[in-house]
């Protein structure tokens, strides 16, 4: 290396000589590591091992200096303790400095535009001083926009300094890969963190406009149109205008005809018609939108063209003398078109409206076209046949599949295991029918009537139901509404005709009588009567005979009469007329609890208490009859006769 060591002399061949005492040339080392972090040092030699002259503190070291206030100390001073250390991408994390840029790009093969302006974001990332350019993304621009550079660290010039914070500023222009950007303007942000670091910031500027998007901008051209009016002029005027119609087609006059509703489309731009079809739900008809598709519709044609015909006829203007117009389609008044009469009651606001300011028809009221319904044909049954009830065999003719006719359920909760008894005889001039006694039973939640005839043995005569459940049609009822037979017509005496067999009332049950008594509304005075009668032979003293036991009749309130007195026959038709009951189950064990002696009798409060526990019916005409047949001595049942008959 060649040095000059003498001052004032000129560095020029022969002035200078080499120092052989350097050895080292190498430049000294400014990176090193720092707790894990690289950091920048300062060098203190230079080439050749001089030392630099310059002072050698770091920035640290004279703010400390500078702040570092002289007081007095006895003894070494002690060393202050070190700064805390904060890493760069810790105090800037997510901190970035925005700035508002554009540069100008050439644009050498268009003739409409020589430069365009591209406007831009420069974004300065304070954590490790790098940069990105990002171009806002303009819909259907046609340039590649979006991110301009990626984010890195951008070289300031050949000598290899980056761009630092510190060299951005607004109105200055800044060239990165080649390219100038004019920066602008800051955010907020930006603006605060470099006036807090004592950067004087310029005034903003305008940001520069694109002159070919500009011209974009500007309104088209407008032309004036001849004031003749035209096609082309009725076209632009009258461009999705269009009159609303709505229209009936009434064809009820031919066979198998009716009422359609349309909708007619007069379209003002080209004055053509469009017929629409209205189609209501579950018609059954194609729903086929269109009647008549969009056409001119001609409204008087050449004599030829009316003897031509018309499914094959290519109709033009030779062919027509006069077309369809707007004035022709009026609310209230008929129109054929093309062979067809159209009824228009009505039509939509705009026509209303349109129709006011063209024409001065400032009222088009609605007509009314709807048609009154006809009275519903009254449905006539055919004639009742005898087989069933009525209401069952109607139900045939209201449904094809038919359901059972409804039922009163109140009247069914309400009266549920009522039942009314009555005995009645045969009136049959046949001497062997005199003696015959049925029983009665109507049940009062469905008013239907059941016969049982109990049996008698060598009458020659089968006992038994005689009529199951059924209802029971009154004789001079009329067929097509017959009246039945209620509670109100069974009283004592009363005549009961059942499909052509007469019967007599003879006698009810007590609970007829409680029920009489509870519902006297229902009942004619005639039968109350009758009542009256029963009750005051029952309270009538009878006259005791000698032989008590022997003689003993049964009394006027039980149902049969005292030719049922053999207790086997007694038994046996009990056991016919109870074999559906429910009350068959221990009746002979309760009866043997209280019978401690096993004497087979009990008395009577005890007797009625365990027939009242197992629910055994002892209003019953015909166990009335069984409890009088085992009745013995004072107030004593045998209850080993009245068992038998409730069992299998």
């Amino acid at each position: 290396m060649v040095t000059n060591p003498v001052h004032g002399l000129p560095f020029l061949p022969g002035s200078s000589f080499t120092d052989s005492t350097k050895t080292a040339f190498h430049r000294s080392q400014t990176l090193g590591y720092r707790n894990g972090y690289a950091v920048v040092r300062r060098p203190t030699v230079g080439i050749g091992g001089d030392r630099l002259p310059y002072n050698q503190l770091s920035q640290a070291e004279l703010d400390e200096l500078a702040n570092k206030a002289p007081i007095l100390t006895y003894g070494p001073p002690r060393q202050a303790p070190p700064a805390e250390f904060v890493p760069a991408h810790v105090a800037f994390d997510k901190k970035v400095l925005k700035f508002s840029a554009y540069f100008q790009e050439d644009v050498p093969v268009s003739t409409e535009e020589h430069y365009r302006i591209r406007q831009v974001n420069i974004y300065y990332y304070l954590e490790d001083d790098s940069m990105s350019i990002i171009e806002p993304v303009v819909e259907n621009s046609g340039i590649p926009q979006g991110k301009l550079v990626k984010r890195q660290r951008l070289a300031k010039n050949d000598v290899g300094d980056h761009y630092h914070w510190k060299d951005l500023n607004r109105a200055i222009n800044i060239t990165i890969y080649g390219k100038t950007f004019r920066i602008v303007d800051c955010d907020r942000f930006t603006e605060e963190f470099l006036e807090s670091q004592g950067i004087e910031l310029n005034p903003p500027e305008k940001m520069a406009l694109d002159p070919y998007t500009e011209l974009r901008k500007e309104p088209v051209r407008k032309y004036v149109t001849p004031s003749d009016f035209d096609q082309l002029k009725q076209f632009l005027t009258f461009d999705k205008q269009v009159l609303r119609f709505y229209a009936i087609w009434d064809d009820t006059d031919s066979l198998f005809g009716e009422c359609r509703h349309y909708i007619i489309h007069y379209y003002l731009m080209d004055d053509t018609v469009e017929i629409r079809e209205v189609h209501e739900r579950n018609n059954g008809r194609d729903p086929f939108p269109l009647l008549v598709n969009r056409q001119r519709m001609p409204k008087v044609l050449v004599d030829n063209g009316k003897n031509f015909p018309q499914c094959v006829l290519e109709i033009s203007d030779q062919e027509v003398l006069e077309w369809y117009t707007a004035k022709d389609f009026i609310v209230g008044k008929p129109l054929t078109i093309l062979g067809r009469t159209f009824f228009i009651y009505d039509c939509d606001p705009f026509t209303r409206r349109y129709y006011r300011d063209k024409f001065g028809m400032p009222d088009l009221p609605r007509v009314d076209v709807s048609k009154q319904e006809p009275p519903p044909v009254k449905q006539e049954l055919p004639p009742y046949n005898g087989y069933g009830l009525i209401e069952d065999s109607a139900q045939n003719c209201f449904a094809l599949i038919p359901k059972a006719p409804r039922k009163d359920i109140i009247k069914m909760l309400v009266n549920d295991n009522k039942v009314l008894r009555y005995l009645a005889a045969l009136e049959s001039p046949i001497p062997e029918d005199k003696d015959r006694r049925f029983i009665f039973s109507y049940f009062l939640a469905t008013d239907m009537i059941s016969i049982f005839e109990p049996p008698v043995r060598n009458s020659g005569i089968i006992g038994g139901k005689f009529l199951g459940r059924t209802k029971v049609i009154k004789t001079f009822s009329p067929v097509d509404n017959p009246i039945y037979y209620g509670p109100g017509d069974f009283f004592i005496g009363a005549v009961i005709e059942v499909f052509g067999h007469r019967f007599v009332i003879l006698d009810t049950d007590e609970y007829v009588l409680k029920y009489m008594e509870s519902n006297a509304s229902q009942y004619s005075p005639e039968a109350l009567a009758s009542i009256q009668n029963r009750i005051r032979k029952q309270d009538a003293p009878a006259p005791e005979p000698e032989n008590k036991q022997a003689t003993e009749e049964p009394k006027a309130q039980d149902l049969e009469e005292p030719k049922i007195q053999d207790l086997e026959t007694l038994i046996d038709t009990i056991q016919m007329h109870l074999k559906d009951s429910s009350c068959k189950d221990n009746i002979r064990e309760a009866f043997q609890v209280y019978d401690k002696e096993d004497s087979g009798f009990v008395d009577k409060e005890t007797f009625f208490k365990v027939c009242d526990s197992l629910n055994v019916p002892v209003d019953d005409s015909l166990i009335k009859e069984l409890i009088r047949m085992c009745t013995h001595g004072e107030g004593k049942i045998n209850y080993y006769n009245f068992v038998r008959a409730f069992s299998n």
